[in-house]
């Protein structure tokens, strides 16, 4: 797997210590998943956001995470929730085992398209027909810091949006064309703008999409 898509080093260690702050819309959850349908979170960090379903009455979980930090203070502090490491963007999962997937700030951590890609293609094989797939993440900024990362390291990663941050992490910013193109076999069903603070505590524009794995094949 190209290091640029798990960059463990960085997520094992300093990426622990950095706050997460998507929202999570329960109220869309609710209306495609019921409270006995089993959730995958992918990239789940610390737990936060199956511990905040846990609480709402969802106890069919699943976390995976590239970080074995992560993991573990996940387990200690969602005990009741199943956690476990990943090695890749292969999802050891069955097909179609997995009725919800959230997928929460992972894709900015998941820099190039062929990851991107190889992500949703397995997010979509083990979703249920008719499955619903969670993203938050961020799209393309336009204040001049960002537009001054973007424009330094386009050339260097070949997308506009892909940047390196100063304490050695690469991510990226997502045109709204991509994340259409991206999610291409998947019917969209929800797709809202919301305003984050991101994990180095900057204001930014971010989107929470939602979509269906078709019923039929």
């Amino acid at each position: 797997m190209n290091n640029l898509n798990s960059q463990l080093e960085y997520w094992n260690t300093a990426g622990t210590q950095k706050p997460f702050a998507h929202p999570l819309n329960l109220r869309r959850v609710r209306q495609w998943i019921s409270d006995e349908d089993r959730i995958l979170d992918f990239g789940c960090g610390y737990g936060r956001t199956l511990g905040e379903l846990f609480n709402e009455g969802y106890d069919n979980l699943i976390g995976l995470d590239f970080s074995p930090a992560m993991i573990a203070t996940a387990r200690t502090r969602f005990p009741e929730v199943q956690f476990e490491e990943v090695h890749s963007l292969t999802i050891p999962l069955p097909d179609e085992s997995v009725d919800g997937v959230l997928l929460f700030s992972v894709l900015t951590c998941v820099p190039t398209d062929e990851g991107q890609r190889a992500l949703v293609k397995e997010l979509r094989r083990v979703l249920t027909r008719g499955g619903l797939l969670y993203i938050s993440d961020l799209w393309l900024q336009t204040d001049e810091r960002n537009l001054s990362r973007y424009a330094r390291d386009e050339e260097k990663y070949g997308t506009y949006g892909v940047f390196d941050l100063p304490e050695g992490v690469t991510v990226r910013h997502h045109d709204p064309k991509w994340i259409e193109r991206l999610t291409t076999e998947f019917e969209m069903v929800a797709l809202e703008d919301i305003e984050v603070v991101t994990m180095n505590g900057n204001p930014a524009k971010a989107f929470q999409w939602f979509g269906l794995k078709p019923t039929e094949a």
